[in-house]
């Protein structure tokens, strides 16, 4: 397909990235293949995951197509950019469609990225996974490729006000060897060791850090931050959850 927007806008966060001097480092971009389809799973800490996460196939040569909440495809801002790079928009009322899309963009070669916890994470653990990701994989004849991010949530989170223009900030990009599900596997299973592999690749993330200071809000709790527990943070989430539903409703 025609890349009229995705490189462009690549090459401009970068300038922005190097500007602000930010202090990236990848580890493990040989795991993303050069050719084929793949399903590229991350955490999910930031709004600006999709960048990150990206990031990680550019040393292979790869452009992640993301699944992304409809709504970012309805804004009059994002929603141009988001089909110039041919990101899948996810419909949460009527899933199928963009489960169908992402399995044929799968079976046409290309990556596509999951954030497999749907909503960032308040308490910046790895929350609970659904088994979406291992059925494209398997559907599709694909890997699956873990990625933990760290750092992001320091320019933009929930919760928090936007700082983009920070300088200097640490980011780390992790991205874990191939799984390959097939049909016939028990799906929660390899969920559940998906979700062991991402929640490792964190904290190994956030240990070897650059900056570990006690008591800020970006750190997580077991870590001696004051980000809320992953019992406080799936409270947040119901409480929301359930006024956005209201909200919906009236």
């Amino acid at each position: 397909m025609a890349e009229i927007v995705y490189p462009p806008v690549v090459g401009a966060a970068l300038t922005v990235f190097r500007a602000l001097d930010l202090k990236i480092r990848i580890e493990g971009a040989e795991n993303i293949p050069r050719t084929g389809g793949a399903v590229l799973v991350s955490n999910h800490i930031s709004y600006l995951d999709f960048i990150f996460a990206g990031l990680a196939a550019r040393p292979a040569g790869r452009l992640v197509r993301f699944m992304a909440k409809k709504e970012v495809f309805d804004h009059r801002i994002s929603g141009p950019l988001m089909r110039g790079m041919h990101h899948i928009p996810v419909d949460r009322a009527a899933g199928a469609a963009a489960f169908g899309a992402a399995l044929k963009a799968l079976r046409d070669g290309e990556v596509v990225g999951v954030f497999a916890e749907a909503t960032i994470s308040r308490s910046f653990t790895v929350k609970e996974i659904k088994n979406g990701a291992v059925r494209m994989a398997v559907g599709a004849k694909v890997p699956m490729i873990p990625v933990s991010l760290w750092g992001t949530q320091r320019l933009w989170t929930k919760g928090r006000p936007r700082n983009l223009l920070q300088r200097h900030v640490p980011i780390t990009i992790l991205v874990g060897e191939p799984m390959h599900p097939k049909r016939g596997d028990d799906y929660d299973a390899v969920t559940a060791d998906l979700h062991g592999r991402m929640g490792e690749m964190l904290d190994r993330a956030q240990r070897g850090y650059p900056e570990i200071p006690q008591g800020v809000w970006w750190q997580p709790r077991h870590l001696g931050g004051t980000a809320p527990t992953p019992e406080e943070a799936a409270k947040l989430d119901a409480a929301e959850a359930a006024e956005r539903a209201t909200r919906h409703g009236a």
